[in-house]
């Protein structure tokens, strides 16, 4: 059945395990963007001794926590000494507590948490991509499964065809040579046999490159390739069955919610409007603060009050302006115009795909109003059959 045939291709075909890859690196790359805000534990160390003296020695532990809202926050101990200490380092044991925060460039965004929204979205959006990849898939196994019913379905057809003129011919050749045929007839019944034996063997080839062509999406759970079975046939109940297809407007509506590639496309706009908030980032001033609460020993909360603090501390600002802001200005253009682009692009292809709903919807229209005037005309041609073989039973016909 088509839905057996597609639950194999979903399970094994290569293109649909490639998909479930696109996630998994999001995935990935997701995980890799939170480690800029893992917590790092730094040491550093140095000592020099020359001819007996010992010049100094400096210790430096430190834990750095970042923080996704821009501030980091650091601790560490110190402990140094030696005859020629640098008068600014604090001599023996110390410890501190303090933080580091943009005022100004990366208050509200940085690399680091740019990076971390981007990854977020990506994610979302390698699912739309799987999503559209199976699509593609899908729709072609689809085809490739019809295609092969249909030609299972047309030489049943001709087969049928070929019985049936099989035994006219024979019923056609015993009134030749009972006297009440003429040779000529029996020519004519023999020329439609010929004809349909060329029709079957041609519906004959279309089965077998069709069984070819779903062969290709046929895999094994151990990616291997399956051949269909030669005596595997399609599931035709389904020809019977009419599919009333839903409102044209609801389908367009719901394919400008639900459209993976339509989706890909919003989200790749959420990720381009982060990097433009980035890049606005380099049209301000580096004003950076970092200040540090100071204590003797390894207890950098020991005894802590206000007294304690306006004592205690350290602090400093760098800060640094660019006076033309060029590199600023041109990321910035170049953000706003890749978002623009985009937006272009989505409005095209969103049309795209809209005229494309309406295009098959009515070719299924007409293709359902086809099917119902063949309809009625078999109905006719089935009651005037009935009439004439009335008339036959009757003897009034020469059917």
């Amino acid at each position: 059945s088509a839905d057996a045939f597609i639950a194999q291709v979903k399970l094994y075909h290569p293109v649909a395990k490639q998909s479930n890859i696109l996630v998994e690196k999001a995935a990935a790359q997701l995980l890799a963007s939170k480690g800029g805000f893992d917590p790092a534990l730094t040491f550093d160390a140095s000592r020099k001794t020359f001819d007996g003296t010992n010049y100094y020695f400096y210790t430096n532990p430190e834990l750095k926590i970042p923080t996704t809202f821009g501030v980091d926050i650091k601790a560490g101990l110190e402990s140094n000494g030696g005859k020629y200490l640098n008068s600014e380092i604090t001599s023996g044991n110390t410890s501190y507590l303090g933080i580091e925060v943009p005022l100004a460039k990366g208050l509200l965004i940085d690399k680091r948490r740019a990076a971390l929204q981007q990854a977020k979205i990506f994610a979302n959006q390698s699912e739309q991509e799987r999503l559209q990849v199976m699509n593609n898939l899908l729709f072609d196994a689809y085809t490739a499964y019809w295609q092969w019913a249909g030609s299972y379905q047309l030489y049943a057809v001709y087969t049928k065809y070929l019985q049936l003129s099989s035994e006219r011919f024979r019923l056609v050749n015993i009134a030749y040579n009972n006297g009440d045929r003429a040779a000529m007839d029996t020519l004519e019944a023999l020329t439609q046999v010929q004809n349909f034996e060329m029709l079957q063997a041609d519906a004959i080839l279309k089965i077998n490159d069709a069984s070819l062509e779903l062969s290709n999406f046929l895999w094994q759970p151990n990616d291997s390739a399956l051949q269909l079975p030669k005596q595997y046939v399609p599931d035709t109940v389904q020809f019977a069955v009419t599919l009333s297809p839903q409102p044209l407007e609801q389908l367009v509506l719901q394919s400008s919610a639900e459209n993976p590639l339509l989706r890909s496309y919003s989200y790749k706009l959420d990720a381009l409007n982060v990097e433009r908030r980035l890049k606005f980032q380099s049209l301000l001033p580096v004003l950076n603060a970092k200040a540090n609460l100071l204590n003797k020993d390894y207890y950098v909360l020991k005894g802590v009050d206000a007294a304690f603090i306006q004592n205690n501390y350290k602090w400093g600002i760098d800060f640094k302006l660019s006076l033309f802001l060029r590199e600023g200005r041109g990321d910035y253009r170049a953000a706003k115009l890749k978002i623009e682009e985009t937006n272009y692009a989505l409005f095209a292809k969103r049309r795209e795909t809209e005229n494309k709903i309406r295009s098959y919807y009515n070719e299924v229209i007409q293709y359902q109003k086809q099917l119902q005037i063949t309809q009625n005309i078999f109905n006719n041609y089935t009651a005037l059959l009935k009439q004439e073989e009335l008339k036959f039973r009757n003897g009034e016909s020469s059917l």
